[in-house]
């Protein structure tokens, strides 16, 4: 199981937040959430959005720190990108 973490980069309701991906599945991505303790509802269409307080413990769990670019490459690599509105497209 390999997931994926940017850098704390992204401002949101008074702190800072990465992005947690995995280029596999969003079922992986689940399991390696749930076993953190990151609640569902902090997914969005393709990724975790984890605050930075919990980032040293996301890495320490398993998770690669690469860029927020790499973050992007490897959601479309694996065809799990999913942007804004494209729930909307397919219904």
């Amino acid at each position: 199981m390999t997931v994926y973490i940017d850098p704390p980069a992204w401002p949101g309701h008074g702190r800072m937040w990465s992005h947690l991906v995995s280029d596999v599945s969003y079922d992986e991505l689940h399991a390696f959430a749930a076993e953190l303790g990151v609640p569902r509802r902090a997914f969005e269409r393709d990724h975790y959005d984890i605050p930075s307080h919990r980032y040293a413990d996301v890495v320490r769990a398993g998770a690669v720190e690469v860029s927020s670019r790499e973050v992007v490459r490897l959601l479309h690599k694996a065809g799990l990108r999913r942007r804004k509105g494209d729930q909307a497209r397919r219904r």
